[in-house]
C-alpha cells in the first residue's frame, strides 16, 4: 500500500516564464503540480502566486519547444503531453505588429498572435475598413528580395518606417469583438465620389473620434508619388525566377503568427493574395479600391508584371490624371455630392469584377435558345522556322467554343481547313493601336505542348468581338453568356484609352505642366526617354482620360491592369515528376500554367474547372492533381513550401463559391477544409 504522503511525491516542478513589465517581480516562477491539472487551473495557480493586479484575460501559455499555444484550458497537462522539461511562457495573445500596406504605408496595430492567420487578417481588415478580407493575406519578405536591397545601399532605411500610422487604440485591434453586422447590404451609402474617401459616418462602424476618421482617410487616398531614387532602392524582378521570390513568403492561413516565427513588432506585408475582387462597391470600399489600385501601381512601376510601352503610357496617364485631379480638388471645397457621379463609377464597376466562373444569370432563357456565332475574313499568321511567317486570309467562323476556318466564304458549307477548340487555351492580346495592329495570339493545348496560332483583325470593333469570344471560349463559355457584351465593352474601352491624338498645346508646352514623369513609369522607360519626351508622351496619352474623376481614374487603372496577359499570375519554381529540369508554375484564379523558365513561353495550361481532385504527399512534399480525360500531374515546389501552392488552389476554389445572394459571413470551416491539408 502507498501512503498519502508518498503519493504526494508524484507532484513535480514546472518552471513557467511570465511575460510582464513589472520591476522587482521574478519572471520565472516554479509551481508544484500534477499531470491531471488542467491548463485553466495552472493559469489560476500562477496568477495567485505572482500577485500582480492586472487584467490577465488576454494571456495564454505558449509552449516554446513545440511552437504551439495551449488554448484549450479544459485540457489537462497530461493530455497536452506537458512534462517537467517543458518551457511554457505565459504571454499576451494580442501583440503589436507592423504591417506595410499595398500603398507602402506602414501601420502599427495590435494583432492576435494565437488566432489562425485567416482570422487575424479578418480582424486587421476590420480595423482598416477593408471588406472581403479573404482576398488578402500576410507575406514575409523573402531573403532574396531583402539582400538585393541591402547591396544597393547599406545605409538606406526601410522605406515608410519613419512615418508609421499607429492604430493600436482601435477596438478590434485591442482584441474586442467586431460588429457582426458590419457589412450589412442595407447600410447607408457613405462615399465621396470625388475624393473616394469614406464619409465620417462610416467611421462609426469601427470607432469614435476624429483621429480614426483621419487614419481611414489616409488609407483611402494616394498621397504621394514615388521618386526614381525610391524605386531604385526597391526590389525589381528581372526574370521569372526573380518573380517567384515575390511569392515565397506567404504565411500559412491555418496556423498562427507565433507558430510561424513572427515576433512582436515584426514587419509583414499585407497584400491582396487572390486576384478575385468580388463585389467591389465604391459606396463602401474606398480603402479597398485604393489599396488594390496601389498594389497594381507598384506592380507596374517595379515591373512585377510586363506591359508594352503603349500600355505603360496609359498607366502613366491615369496616374497623372489622379495627381492632377487631386491637386485641383485641394484648392476647392466640395459642398455637395453629385449622385450621378456615383452612378458613373458604379457603371464602371460592371467591367471590373473578376470571378472564377461568374456571370449574371438573368438572361438564362436567351442564353439557352440563342447561341450566336461570328463570321469574318481574318488573317491567319503561323510562325515558321527561320523567323519567317506565313500570313493568309481565310473565312473564319466562331461557333460555341471553337473556331473553324475555310478558304473563302463560299466554301463555308463544306469541311473546314482546320477546326480549333479553344477550351483551356491561353489568349494573349497583340495590339498596337498607333500602328493599327490588332492581333490575337492563341496558345492551344495539344499532346506535346501548346500550338501557337495568330489571328489578325482589321479594326478595333472586329478585334473586340473576336477577342471577347476567345476569352470566354478559353473558360468554356460561349458568346451566349451574358458576360460577352461586358467583355466586348471592356476591350473597346481599353482600346479607346490607347487611341489618343496629341494636342498642339500639350506638345509645345510640356514644361508648363507640373509633372515628374519619372514618378509614373518604370525605370526601364525613364532610361529610354528624356524627361521632356516622356512628359510629352504622357500628356499625349492623358488626353483621353483628362475628364475622369479621382475614383474613376483608379477604377480604370485597375481595369487596365486586369487586361494585361500576366494579370493574376503568381509564379513558383517547380520540378514536375519525370522531368529533368526545373519549370515555372503560374497559379491564376482559374488555371495553372507550366512555363519554360528559359524562354518564358507557356508549355501547358490546366483549368480548375477540369480538375477532379488534388492532394499533397507531405512526406516528399509533392503536389498531385487529377484532371478530366485521365490527365494527372505531380510536382515538387523548389522556390517555396508546397503548402503555399496547395493553399492557393484551395483558396481560389473557395473564393469561387462566394455569392452576393448569400449571407456575407464567410464559411471559415470550408476555407480550412480546402486549404489546410494534413501534415
Amino acid at each position: 500500500m502507498v501512503s498519502s504522503n508518498e503519493y504526494g511525491s508524484h507532484t513535480w516542478e514546472l518552471s513557467l516564464t511570465v511575460d510582464h513589465q513589472h520591476e522587482g517581480i521574478e519572471k520565472v516562477q516554479v509551481l508544484h503540480i500534477t499531470g491531471d491539472l488542467h491548463v485553466g487551473g495552472l493559469m489560476l495557480k500562477l496568477v495567485e502566486k505572482i500577485e500582480i493586479a492586472q487584467d490577465w484575460s488576454d494571456y495564454a501559455f505558449w509552449w516554446e519547444q513545440k511552437k504551439c499555444w495551449l488554448l484549450k484550458t479544459h485540457w489537462t497537462l497530461d493530455k497536452y503531453g506537458v512534462q517537467a522539461d517543458a518551457k511554457l511562457i505565459f504571454t499576451a495573445q494580442h501583440k503589436m505588429l507592423r504591417l506595410r500596406l499595398p500603398n507602402m504605408k506602414t501601420v502599427r496595430l495590435k494583432v492576435s498572435f494565437s488566432s489562425m492567420v485567416f482570422r487575424a487578417v479578418s480582424d486587421i481588415c476590420k480595423v482598416l475598413n477593408i471588406r472581403r478580407s479573404e482576398e488578402l493575406s500576410l507575406l514575409k519578405q523573402s531573403e532574396g528580395t531583402l539582400k538585393k536591397k541591402k547591396k544597393k545601399d547599406k545605409n538606406s532605411k526601410e522605406p515608410a518606417t519613419e512615418d508609421i500610422l499607429n492604430l493600436s487604440n482601435s477596438p478590434v485591434s485591442s482584441g474586442l469583438a467586431g460588429n457582426a453586422g458590419l457589412y450589412s447590404k442595407t447600410m447607408t451609402p457613405v462615399y465621396d465620389p470625388v475624393s473616394g474617401s469614406p464619409a465620417s459616418s462610416t467611421i462609426t462602424w469601427f470607432s469614435d473620434g476624429s483621429s480614426t476618421e483621419q487614419n481611414c482617410s489616409i488609407l483611402a487616398l494616394s498621397h504621394s508619388t514615388c521618386s526614381p531614387e525610391m524605386l531604385a532602392e526597391m526590389y525589381q524582378p528581372r526574370t521569372l525566377a526573380d518573380k517567384a521570390k515575390l511569392n515565397a513568403g506567404w504565411l500559412d492561413s491555418s496556423r498562427s503568427l507565433m507558430e510561424q516565427g513572427v515576433v512582436e513588432e515584426d514587419l509583414l506585408l499585407l497584400r491582396f493574395k487572390y486576384y478575385t475582387f468580388f463585389d467591389l462597391n465604391p459606396k463602401y470600399d474606398a480603402v479597398r479600391i485604393n489599396q488594390i489600385y496601389e498594389q497594381a501601381r507598384w506592380a507596374i512601376l517595379l515591373e512585377e508584371i510586363d506591359c508594352t510601352e503603349e500600355e505603360m503610357l496609359i498607366f502613366a496617364a491615369l496616374q497623372a490624371q489622379y495627381h492632377v485631379s487631386k491637386l485641383s480638388l485641394s484648392s476647392e471645397t466640395q459642398d455637395s455630392i453629385c449622385e450621378s457621379e456615383v452612378d458613373e463609377v458604379e457603371a464602371a464597376l460592371s467591367n471590373l469584377e473578376v470571378t472564377l466562373e461568374g456571370g449574371n444569370k438573368s438572361n438564362i432563357l436567351e442564353d439557352i435558345t440563342d447561341i450566336p456565332k461570328l463570321a469574318d475574313n481574318l488573317k491567319l499568321v503561323r510562325p515558321k522556322k527561320l523567323a519567317l511567317k506565313a500570313i493568309k486570309t481565310y473565312w473564319f467562323v466562331f461557333r460555341d467554343t471553337s473556331i473553324s476556318y475555310f478558304k473563302n466564304k463560299e466554301s463555308a458549307q463544306g469541311e473546314p481547313v482546320e477546326k480549333l477548340n479553344l477550351k483551356g487555351c491561353e489568349v494573349v492580346p497583340d495590339v498596337n493601336v498607333a500602328a493599327k495592329k490588332f492581333g490575337i495570339k492563341l496558345l492551344i493545348p495539344v499532346a506535346d505542348g501548346m500550338n501557337e496560332v495568330y489571328l489578325r483583325c482589321d479594326n478595333e470593333d472586329q478585334y473586340a468581338r473576336w477577342m471577347a469570344a476567345c476569352v470566354l471560349a478559353s473558360k468554356g463559355k460561349t458568346m451566349a453568356d451574358s458576360s460577352y457584351q461586358h467583355e466586348v465593352q471592356k476591350i473597346l474601352s481599353f482600346l479607346q484609352m490607347k487611341n489618343w491624338t496629341m494636342s498642339s498645346q500639350a506638345a509645345s508646352e510640356p514644361e508648363n505642366v507640373d509633372m515628374k514623369p519619372e514618378c509614373f513609369v518604370s525605370p526601364r522607360y525613364t532610361k529610354k526617354f528624356k524627361s521632356k519626351q516622356l512628359t510629352a508622351r504622357i500628356l499625349e496619352a492623358h488626353q483621353n482620360v483628362s475628364q475622369m474623376s479621382l475614383v474613376e481614374a483608379k477604377l480604370r487603372f485597375i481595369q487596365a491592369w486586369q487586361s494585361l496577359p500576366e494579370f493574376g499570375l503568381s509564379y513558383y519554381i517547380v520540378r514536375f515528376k519525370g522531368s529533368k529540369k526545373d519549370d515555372v508554375l503560374g497559379v491564376s484564379y482559374n488555371r495553372l500554367i507550366r512555363i519554360d523558365m528559359a524562354t518564358g513561353d507557356p508549355i501547358t495550361t490546366w483549368r480548375f474547372s477540369n480538375m477532379k481532385q488534388w492532394n499533397v504527399n507531405w512526406e516528399i512534399r509533392q503536389v498531385a492533381i487529377e484532371f478530366d480525360q485521365n490527365v494527372s500531374i505531380a510536382f515538387t515546389c523548389l522556390s517555396a513550401d508546397c503548402k503555399i501552392i496547395h493553399e492557393y488552389i484551395g483558396g481560389y476554389i473557395f473564393l469561387s463559391t462566394r455569392s452576393k445572394d448569400h449571407n456575407e459571413t464567410l464559411d471559415e470551416e470550408l476555407f480550412h477544409k480546402l486549404t489546410g491539408g494534413q501534415e
